[in-house]
C-alpha cells in the first residue's frame, strides 16, 4: 500500500497539487505564527473576529464548569443536552425560521441534509460551482444529478422541464451557494426562487459564507433578497463569520423533525461538545448587536480597500453582485497551479499568508491566491497587500 500511495503522492507533487499541513503556534487571528514567523493572515474565514473574541472565551470557560467537555453520545440517545436545544432555538430566530438542527460540521450538514431529502427516483440540480459537500449529499442520496453552469438561471429552468418529465412524481431538489467559497460571488437568489417555483422544486441555499456577513443583523443572503419563506432549506455553518464550530439547516419545524429521524450525519453521530454549543449560541445572538454591525461595515470597508489596491486586477475572477452586499472573498486567478504556489510563497516571505487555491477545489487552468479578509485587519497592511498582489499581477503578465 505505502509504495502504491508514494507513486501517487509524486504524481500530485509534479503537477504541483500535493497539499501539507502547516502549523499555527498562535490562536487564530489577523496575525498568526507559524514556523517561528509571525504573518499577516488573509487566508481565514473568521470575517468578523470573533474565534478569539474575549467575551466568548469567558462564556466558554463557564460552559466547562457547568456541562463538561463532552456531549457522551449521539443526540438520539442520551447526548441532547440543553445548550442544543438554546443553540436551534436562537439559530431560529436570527433566520427568521419556525425549527433549526445543528450538526458536527458544516459538511455534515450538507452531506445528512441532502441525502435526507431526495433518494432514488428523485433529482438533484446543483450549481456548477457548489461545494464538495454538498456535491457529495447529492451523490449519496442515489437520485439523479444534474448540473447548470454558475449561476445560468435559463439553464436551470431547462434542467427543471426535463426533471419534471422525467420524475413527474419524484422530488426536484436544487441546491446552490449564497456567497460562493472560491469566487466570492452572489447566486441570483430572486431569479432561483421564481424559476423553481414554477416547477415545484425545493431550494436549499447554503448561506456559509453570507450569513454573518450580509443581510439585516447579519440574517444572510435570503434576509438581504427579502425571500424569506420561499427558500425551503437554509443551510449554514458556525463556523466563518460566527467564529465557532459546527453547522445547522433553518427551515420548517417538519423539516427538523424529518432530518433529526433520517440524516444519517446526525443520527449516527455523537452530539457536538456543550461548549460549542454554548459558544455558538452567544455568537449568534451577538450577531445582532450594535458592535456586529459596526463590523460587518468594517469588514466592507477593508473588502472595498482590497480591491483599490488591487485595481483592475480586483476583476479578475470576482464574479456578479459588484460591491452592493459584498462578500469577503476576494480571489485572485492565476490559471497554472505552480503560478499560484510561488505567488503564495512570495507573500509568505513577505509576512503575508494567502493561500493557494488549487486542482480539485477549483477547475484545472483556475488555480488562484483566496484573499479573505477580517473586519480586525489593519487598513495599512490591507492597502499593502492590494499592491502587492497588484505588482505580482503584473510580473506575470510581462513574463507569460
Amino acid at each position: 500500500m505505502d509504495s502504491d500511495l508514494l507513486r501517487k503522492l509524486e504524481e500530485l507533487e509534479a503537477q504541483g497539487l500535493r497539499r501539507r499541513l502547516r502549523v499555527l503556534n498562535s490562536p487564530q487571528g489577523v496575525r498568526v505564527q507559524s514556523e517561528g514567523r509571525w504573518l499577516w493572515n488573509f487566508s481565514s474565514n473568521d470575517y468578523l473576529g470573533l474565534s478569539h473574541e474575549p467575551f466568548l472565551m469567558e462564556v466558554a470557560r463557564g460552559a466547562v464548569d457547568r456541562y463538561g467537555v463532552g456531549s457522551g453520545a449521539s443526540r438520539l440517545v442520551c447526548g441532547n443536552l440543553q445548550p442544543h436545544e438554546e443553540l436551534e432555538a436562537a439559530l431560529a430566530r436570527w433566520k427568521g425560521t419556525e425549527a433549526a438542527l445543528s450538526f458536527s460540521s458544516g459538511y455534515a450538514t450538507a452531506v445528512g441534509t441532502v441525502s435526507a431529502l431526495v433518494g432514488r427516483g428523485d433529482v438533484v440540480i446543483l450549481d456548477k460551482l457548489c461545494h464538495a459537500s454538498l456535491i457529495d449529499g447529492a451523490r449519496l442520496s442515489g437520485a439523479e444529478l444534474r448540473v447548470f453552469a454558475h449561476n445560468d438561471v435559463g439553464r436551470l429552468e431547462g434542467l427543471l422541464q426535463w426533471a419534471r418529465q422525467k420524475a413527474p412524481q419524484g422530488r426536484v431538489l436544487v441546491l446552490t451557494e449564497g456567497v460562493f467559497s472560491m469566487d466570492g460571488d452572489r447566486c441570483p437568489l430572486r431569479e432561483l426562487v421564481e424559476v423553481k417555483e414554477r416547477y415545484g422544486a425545493w431550494l436549499l441555499v447554503d448561506e456559509a459564507h453570507s450569513a454573518g456577513v450580509l443581510g439585516e443583523a447579519g440574517r444572510g443572503l435570503v434576509d438581504e433578497e427579502g425571500v424569506q419563506g420561499r427558500v425551503e432549506v437554509q443551510m449554514g455553518t458556525l463556523s466563518k463569520a460566527l467564529g465557532c464550530s459546527g453547522g445547522y439547516v433553518c427551515g420548517s419545524g417538519r423539516l427538523r423533525d424529518w432530518l433529526l429521524n433520517r440524516a444519517r450525519a446526525f443520527v449516527y453521530s455523537t452530539a457536538p461538545s456543550p461548549v460549542a454549543a454554548v459558544v455558538a449560541t452567544e455568537a449568534v445572538r451577538w450577531m445582532e448587536t450594535g458592535e456586529a454591525a459596526q463590523r460587518r461595515r468594517r469588514l466592507g470597508r477593508t473588502r472595498v480597500l482590497l480591491r483599490e489596491g488591487l485595481g483592475e486586477a480586483g476583476g479578475s475572477g470576482t464574479g456578479s453582485g459588484g460591491e452592493r452586499g459584498a462578500s469577503a472573498i476576494v480571489p485572485v486567478v492565476l490559471g497554472e497551479a505552480a503560478r499560484a504556489v510561488e505567488a503564495s510563497e512570495v507573500l509568505a516571505r513577505e509576512g503575508f499568508w494567502v493561500p493557494a487555491i488549487r486542482y480539485p477545489t477549483v477547475a484545472r487552468g483556475r488555480a488562484r491566491l483566496r484573499v479573505t479578509v477580517n473586519a480586525l485587519h489593519e487598513e495599512e497592511v490591507v492597502a499593502r497587500l492590494g499592491q502587492r498582489l497588484r505588482g505580482l499581477l503584473g510580473m506575470g503578465e510581462r513574463e507569460g
